[in-house]
């Protein structure tokens, strides 16, 4: 099939390469507009738009699709399908309605679970055991389309936001291989999505990083594991902020104010929480790359007795 691929960060390359591997023809990439990044703010071109030039494809960067002369051009590549993976624009009715077959989407989340931007981060939180990736019929509502087929990934209390995300964006590439490989068949038997069971997968926001100590060690360590690697969980210690890489659950009682350091040596430093200890294993100082506990105290002299938060 003639396939247009509409992509943007890291997640998507997996399904972009796949496909340039597959039988398929890609004829455009989509992908945002070039951005400034970094402290000299050098316009940074994404992850699918560098695998697109080194295959020569054709490169479209709309800001949007309201004009007319952008749909022509979209028009004009006659395609059978517009794969989407975390392009991050939301297509209008018309650009849906473009390819032969319409326009399916990879989505992190089995829906309709999680809908919305941070499907993966809003799992973890939720202490949620297993998610997976939707091959996704497009609506003009969010992730609200029939779904083609599902594949499912267990998650452990171990799992971070970035591990879960290599290992979706590895899921989701081969089970749209899949799909497209009886493409017909898929489409006629999508399923309908249950609106009732949905949650809204809200993008992630810099403050929701703070650790509040009165909390279950339980849902601090999911917090943890969910910011990981943006935007980090962190506490106060002292006038520093600390951002907190890497934890554990001891799963133990104690009776300590929640915030208080009541263990610290190289195995980690244990905190008190509202139920249960958290023992944190990494960790990164203002200025300062992440390390091992053991590192940091010994530039450092968190003790116990200190308080966190």
């Amino acid at each position: 099939m003639r396939l247009v691929f509409a992509g943007t960060p890291e997640f998507a390359v997996h399904t972009l390469s796949a496909l340039l591997k597959s039988e398929h023809t890609i004829c455009a990439v989509y992908t945002q507009p070039d951005r400034p990044a970094g402290r000299g703010r050098k316009l940074n071109t994404s992850p699918v738009k560098q695998i697109a030039l080194e295959h020569n494809i054709p490169v479209e960067q709309p800001l949007n699709f309201k004009k007319q002369a952008t749909r022509e051009i979209l028009t004009s590549y006659q395609a059978d399908i517009m794969i989407v993976v975390a392009y991050g624009l939301l297509l209008p009715q018309s650009v849906l309605d473009t390819p032969k077959h319409g326009c399916i989407n990879i989505h992190a989340s089995l829906l309709p679970r999680w809908r919305g931007a941070a499907p993966i981060q809003r799992a973890i939180l939720a202490g949620d055991n297993e998610t997976g990736v939707c091959i996704m019929q497009m609506e003009a509502g969010l992730d609200t389309g029939p779904v083609l087929a599902k594949a499912t990934c267990s998650i452990s209390n171990t799992d971070t936001t970035q591990q879960l995300h290599d290992r979706l964006a590895i899921l989701g590439a081969l089970t749209l291989i899949t799909t497209l490989s009886n493409f017909t068949e898929y489409q006629e038997n999508a399923l309908a999505q249950n609106d009732s069971d949905s949650n809204y997968a809200s993008k992630l926001e810099k403050a929701e990083a703070t650790i509040d100590w009165e909390q279950p060690a339980s849902t601090l360590l999911r917090q943890i594991n969910a910011f990981n690697p943006w935007p980090i969980a962190q506490t106060q210690w002292q006038d520093k902020t600390l951002r907190i890489w890497a934890a554990i659950d001891l799963n133990t009682p104690n009776k300590a104010l929640p915030g208080s350091v009541i263990n610290a040596d190289k195995t980690g430093v244990d905190i008190a929480c509202g139920e249960g200890t958290l023992r944190i294993t990494q960790i990164q100082a203002p200025g300062k790359r992440a390390m091992a506990v053991s590192d940091f105290l010994n530039a450092n002299s968190l003790s116990v007795g200190d308080h966190l938060g």
